[in-house]
């Protein structure tokens, strides 16, 4: 049984290191210097949090007098900086400000604890009410967002390839179940736990835009950073969960190379071991599961990837089978042989994974 007794929070990325590295080789000299100035900022962020994690982060609990069951947000603007967390310009109950980039990361915020309270029960990603920060405005044409271990940062894009972090809920959304993973199973950044990892924030990612949507699993599109791709780029996302591998297809941003099925399971020692590649494959696994249920996933097949993932069952070097025979365990305690045990081990099998 994982007790997770010491947590190792990662730096998470939601743009891989694979789409910036193909643009740092391209043969446009501004989009791969920008690519390259994103990688160096995302190199010097992975150091720090390993540093952090070796001293040990900040301890962070809610302000006094904080409502219990009720976000507690705080926004900061960066200013093109890179200085953490940078100028507080919205806090929780203070109203919009003249900045969308503020209003869109404090809803966003608000929306993913809304989901998470209701749905799940949870109190906030640590589930003790863990005070949200964001920062905005990181730096100058940063093509990224992130989740550091302690709080979200959001770049603002160059507006060619890449354009502002903040309008995508599900990278909002994404980063922040990062936290939440980082608080209960501590799923290792590497090969198929670390895919397993990208795959619960990509999962919950999704299901907390199709909850603020009000949309069922026939309706929602399945995207991941769906606002977020340039006017010029030949793509309508950053991933699919209905359809890896499809997501994009561009002369400057490569090709979408995520695998459905076990069949096409990458192996590679880049991206600590294809985290975001392969994680395409259990994301495929929750579509096809949710899709067999119908109506709205974020209840019963969320369901069951929530109490896997909060179950302490789960290891923190777990492999895809692990993952899958304890998504059926979980399947069967809380509905018993019914229709969702049948789906969740069928959705596995279409993908080539033994869920026992």
């Amino acid at each position: 049984m994982n007790t997770n007794g010491g947590f190792r929070p990662v730096f998470c990325t939601i743009v891989p290191p694979h789409v910036l590295d193909k643009l740092a080789r391209s043969g446009n000299a501004t989009v791969a210097d920008r690519a390259r100035r994103t990688l160096r900022r995302d190199a010097s962020e992975r150091t720090q949090r390993r540093l952090t994690t070796v001293v040990g982060a900040r301890a962070v609990a809610a302000p006094a007098g904080a409502e219990a069951g009720k976000p507690h947000r705080t926004v900061y603007d960066l200013r093109h900086g890179t200085d953490l967390p940078g100028t507080k310009v919205r806090g929780e109950g203070d109203g919009p400000t003249k900045d969308a980039a503020v209003n869109r990361a404090y809803a966003g915020l608000g929306t993913t604890f809304e989901m998470l309270l209701k749905t799940y029960g949870r109190n906030s990603i640590d589930g003790n009410g863990l005070p949200l920060d964001a920062s905005v405005h990181y730096d100058h044409d940063y093509g990224n967002a992130f989740w550091n271990g302690e709080q979200m940062v959001f770049g603002d894009g160059d507006g060619e390839i890449f354009l502002d972090f903040t309008t995508s809920l599900d990278v909002i959304g994404h980063e922040l179940v990062h936290g939440v993973t980082q608080y209960t199973a501590n799923l290792e950044y590497f090969g198929q736990s670390g895919a397993l990892n990208e795959s619960v924030s990509d999962v919950f990612g999704s299901l907390i835009k199709q909850y603020s949507k009000g949309q069922t699993a026939e309706q929602a599109d399945w995207l991941i950073g769906e606002s977020l791709l340039g006017p010029d780029v030949t793509g309508k996302a950053l991933r699919s969960l209905k359809e890896p591998g499809t997501a994009y297809d561009d002369d400057v941003l490569g090709k979408d190379p995520q695998p459905a099925t076990m069949d096409d399971y990458v192996r590679t020692g880049q991206d600590n071991g294809g985290v975001h590649i392969n994680s395409g494959i259990p994301n495929h696994a929750f579509y096809l599961f949710a899709k067999a249920l119908g109506g709205k996933a974020w209840e019963r097949a969320g369901q069951v990837w929530y109490d896997t993932l909060t179950g302490g069952e789960l290891t923190q070097s777990a492999d895809f089978a692990e993952f899958a025979r304890l998504t059926v365990a979980a399947a069967r305690e809380r509905y018993g042989d019914g229709d969702e045990l049948d789906a969740v081990g069928k959705a596995w099998e279409q993908v080539g994974v033994e869920a026992g």
